[in-house]
């Protein structure tokens, strides 16, 4: 199923017209999000929109409000907030290039892909002359696009086969780092470590492949949950062992460098074995905790 477009028109380049399709790039659906529940009688907790001192309103009693000043509101309809919404443009122009690494990654804020249009023949050729020529040149386009009633800042970038939009936070939307890292010291330090810290992340730098990281906790949160609908304690997720309590920055960078995950000693085993041993027991702890859990639920389900 393709995915919805996020928004369509056209990019535009002083003549050139560009009919497009902007989709998302992410998905969250791999996530796993919870429900508050009522544990007593197993059901989902639904909340109710209450004024204090009067109780429950209906939702057309209810208006959107700005607080100016403690418990003070300038209140707005939903009418009166959409006159103002700015006007849905169908086009993007592209009014700046910049190089491709001259934007701070905090400004990026979420990827979208920009197909072209089936609906029009043309398309496709204007389509790979924007993306070859933003190849060539190594610079990113910058427009602006409008979804929704909300203006955002875009970056048009090539991306493999076709192109990535990103949306951009506004200036003011970031905050300074001005005093951000007034906790940070500004003393020297040895140059030698410097140098084997650098010669350790050569030594461990390679191309990003994202398929070798896991997300572990998400993984360990589906095998609990399994678990628990089949009544059985939870198989132990494979971690890592703790690092070693090592007190000298030199002597870890020295180990580190010379693969000190190969010359763990005696402690480090030992420290190993422990985690080891306390993971198990968590999930001893944890198959416990589900047949507990189950027994509450089946006598619940006798009560009822």
């Amino acid at each position: 199923m393709a995915a919805r477009a996020y928004w369509s028109g056209r990019i535009r380049l002083a003549l050139v017209s560009i009919p497009v399709e902007v989709v998302p790039a992410t998905k969250t659906a791999s996530r796993i999000s919870f429900h508050q529940i009522h544990e007593p009688s197993g059901k989902r907790i639904r909340y109710e929109k209450v004024v204090p001192g009067i109780g429950p309103v209906d939702t057309d009693e209810i208006v959107k409000g700005y607080e100016v000043e403690k418990g003070k509101y300038v209140l707005l309809s939903d009418e009166e907030i959409n006159d103002v919404k700015l006007e849905a443009k169908k086009s993007i122009d592209l009014v700046q290039f910049v190089d491709a690494d001259a934007i701070d990654p905090i400004y990026f804020e979420k990827p979208y892909y920009i197909l072209p249009s089936e609906e029009d023949e043309d398309a496709e050729e204007a389509y790979i002359v924007l993306r070859d020529a933003l190849k060539k040149t190594k610079k990113i386009g910058l427009g602006q696009i409008v979804v929704r009633g909300q203006g955002s800042i875009v970056a048009i970038k090539p991306f493999g086969k076709g192109l990535l939009l990103e949306t951009l936070r506004y200036a003011d939307e970031v905050k300074k780092p001005d005093t951000a890292f007034d906790e940070v010291p500004g003393k020297k330090v040895d140059t030698d470590l410097v140098d084997l810290a650098q010669e350790l992340i050569d030594k461990k730098s390679g191309e990003f492949h994202p398929e070798k990281f896991k997300d572990t906790y998400t993984v360990a949160l589906r095998e609990l949950i399994k678990a628990k609908q089949e009544n059985r304690p939870p198989r132990e997720i494979e971690e890592a062992p703790p690092a070693s309590n090592v007190i000298n920055l030199m002597d870890a960078l020295k180990r580190s460098v010379k693969g000190g995950e190969a010359e763990t000693s005696k402690t480090e085993k030992s420290e190993t074995s422990s985690g080891t041993r306390k993971t198990a027991r968590k999930a001893k702890s944890a198959g416990k905790s589900a047949k507990k859990s189950a027994r509450k639920t089946s006598a619940r389900r006798r009560a009822a």
